[in-house]
């Protein structure tokens, strides 16, 4: 056994903070590694050592393999754990980590080289009796219009490199094919250094079921049972769970044996996952990541096993102490992700600035985050913001705990999907376990806030101002607020939440209440108590309570249903401008990573006039209308921030 006194994590955010915690309970010295970015990031300060790789991408920075081992060597850290993406499963690092002198926190780099690749690790499962869905690798410049017409539609392209659902494009019909193979070699590129696809067979009403492997160096070899990761958006997940509550028992050994089996024929040490698509009783092999995975806490919450104390006594050479017999199942755990996304604009990220973060404590409740109050959540790297997991002796509790924990976080500030997660976990569908990869499509869970949620929102905001400025008045402080001498109208204001605008007037009455309309439907409240930051109302016949922040204009809100933020409007508007008919603006900042129009060029509405990268994702910018293109604001490489004009199209004359 080689002792690791000092670990230097190859990764950033919530999972470098995740493996610092369980390095310094074990007595381990750590390091961290920051992009420009991250330089005051959480997980620079927690390390012992922090060292800046001089750059703001991840190509100039967490993908530097370079890079990377000279802090290791700089900061005298015996050993590297990659985390998750990034380098994790690259096997030229791996070997270069070892060439080095270093320790790998991981498998061998001939079993990343092995089963890391999803074509290779297809043909190592079928070898080991695996059941394997029909594949055909692409090549660069090959015609895959007969392939996918025999593999049969809907067809899914997927990167052979990487995983968290870079570079996946599902095509429904041939005319889709070209343009999803191109976007999925860019984003296979981009995202791992290695465009390779491959194309296989769509199970639309299936399950994602991965099972979580760990191996020693002495041959020892053990599943700890599975994960159902069926809950997706553009083929990522967000909501997690083990175990799953359509494995039973016999399909549990199954799994169990068929994961074990293809792991074993490259004799795998470290953690790692196989992953299965299950239809019915029958499980396809997909898979298999050579890492931790995002979603291992609910492994570690149903099994008590700490992954990442396993994966660095592993690579210490120590054996794992245990046998399969030992390993056992305790309650239920689901995880969902919280990420800077907009969920009623088709999960678009949404980048910013986090105001106020106030997460709850609670007994089974767990968070792993990479963030904290006053952090920017930026473009250059992934969205997710936290993973909430929550432990509980039935699925239905561990269900309703993560809701309520969702729902009681202050996360204010930016736009993120924390009620669309509560709202899906409440949904009946998921409480009856009825979870395909299809889940989202098919139940549409809400993704907006209710008309009557911005009403009381506006009511609070409202009443809370009148208070404060009541408190804080010097004129005839004893005076009953609102009394006049003689008949005035009542107090207006308005205020604008996402694109919505709302009028609110208040009068307050004799008997201590206000008559309020709001949008013309008339209510009554009555204020029971507030300070500085919050404010207690029966509106109507029901109590609510309210905390509120200021961030500049905008008035950070949470409330029973989750959080808002409002923009008081001014008495009078400001005088109206002008903008360009046919004008198409940025939907988020990014990078624009292609361009398909010139200026002058006539274009159809729907046609792509350009592609726009940011946080991992590509987002397709099509002609709102048919006409002319008049001005092009943008060039190829061009970073542009959120609502910045792109193009000017003249419309055509109807």
């Amino acid at each position: 056994m080689t002792a690791i006194t000092r670990v230097l994590v190859a990764n950033r955010g919530e999972i470098a903070r995740r493996i610092f915690r369980t390095a310094h309970r074990m007595g381990i010295a750590t390091v961290a590694v920051y992009a420009d970015g991250d330089t005051n990031g959480p997980h620079t300060r927690e390390a012992d050592t922090a060292i800046a790789l001089n750059g703001e991408t991840a190509t100039q920075t967490y993908l530097d393999a370079t890079k990377i081992i000279d802090a290791a060597r700089r900061s005298d850290a015996n050993a590297i754990h990659p985390g998750y993406g990034f380098l994790s499963e690259n096997p030229d690092f791996a070997q270069a980590v070892l060439n080095a002198g270093l320790i790998w926190v991981g498998p061998s780099p001939a079993s990343i080289r092995a089963i890391g690749d999803k074509l290779s690790a297809k043909s190592i499962a079928r070898a080991a009796g695996v059941p394997t869905l029909e594949a055909h690798a692409l090549t660069e410049h090959e015609d895959a219009t007969q392939p996918a017409a025999r593999i049969g539609y809907p067809v899914l392209i997927k990167a052979s490199a990487g995983g968290g659902g870079r570079g996946m494009r599902v095509v429904t019909a041939p005319a889709g094919l070209p343009q999803a193979i191109e976007s999925a070699r860019r984003a296979a590129q981009a995202a791992f250094g290695n465009g390779t696809l491959f194309l296989e067979r769509y199970l639309q009403h299936a399950r994602h079921i991965e099972i979580q492997i760990l191996g020693d160096h002495h041959g020892n070899l053990v599943h700890l049972f599975e994960r159902e990761c069926s809950i997706q958006r553009r083929h990522q997940k967000i909501i997690e769970e083990a175990p799953s509550p359509a494995v039973t028992p016999d399909l549990r050994a199954r799994l169990g044996a068929a994961a074990l089996a293809a792991a074993s024929r490259i004799e795998y040490h470290s953690a790692g996952t196989v992953e299965f698509l299950l239809a019915g009783n029958d499980f396809f092999f997909l898979e298999v990541n050579t890492r931790l995975q995002v979603e291992h806490p609910v492994t570690e919450a149903i099994t008590g096993l700490d992954l990442v104390r396993e994966q660095l006594r592993i690579a210490e050479g120590a054996p794992l102490g245990y046998t399969q017999a030992d390993l056992t199942i305790t309650g239920h755990a689901i995880e969902a992700r919280l990420c800077a996304e907009d969920p009623a604009k088709d999960f678009l990220p949404a980048p910013g600035h986090i105001a106020v973060w106030h997460p709850p404590e609670s007994p089974g409740l767990r968070i792993d985050s990479g963030i904290e109050q006053g952090c920017t959540i930026g473009t250059n790297f992934d969205p997710m913001i936290a993973k909430f997991i929550a432990h509980a002796p039935t699925r239905r509790e561990a269900a309703a705990l993560l809701a309520r924990s969702l729902e009681q976080t202050r996360l204010q500030g930016l736009t993120h999907n924390r009620d669309f997660l509560a709202a899906t976990l409440r949904t009946q569908a998921f409480l009856e376990a009825d979870t395909t990869t299809d889940f989202l499509t098919r139940i549409a869970p809400t993704r907006t806030p209710s008309e009557t949620e911005h009403h009381h929102a506006c009511i609070a905001a409202a009443l809370h101002a009148r208070a404060r400025r009541r408190a804080t008045t010097k004129l005839l402080p004893t005076l009953q607020g609102g009394f006049r001498n003689s008949v005035m109208p009542p107090e207006s204001v308005r205020y604008r939440i996402g694109p919505a605008t709302h009028r609110i007037t208040y009068r307050p009455r004799r008997d201590g209440t206000f008559a309020l309309t709001i949008n013309g439907a008339e209510t009554t409240a009555r204020v029971e108590a507030t300070t500085d930051t919050t404010i207690t109302l029966t509106i109507g016949r029901q109590r609510h309570a309210f905390t509120l922040a200021t961030s500049g204009p905008t008035i950070h809100l949470h409330g029973p249903h989750g959080d808002l933020d409002l923009t008081e409007l001014p008495r009078f508007p400001p005088p109206a401008t002008t903008e360009a008919t046919g004008g198409v603006r940025a939907p988020m900042p990014g990078r624009v990573l292609a361009l398909h129009i010139t200026q002058g060029q006539h274009v159809t509405r729907g046609d792509l006039l350009l592609i726009l990268e940011a946080m991992k994702m590509e987002h397709r910018i099509t002609a709102p209308t048919s006409g002319t293109v008049t001005t092009l604001h943008v060039a190829l490489g061009d970073q542009v921030h959120n609502g910045a004009a792109l193009v000017i199209i003249e419309p055509t004359e109807s």
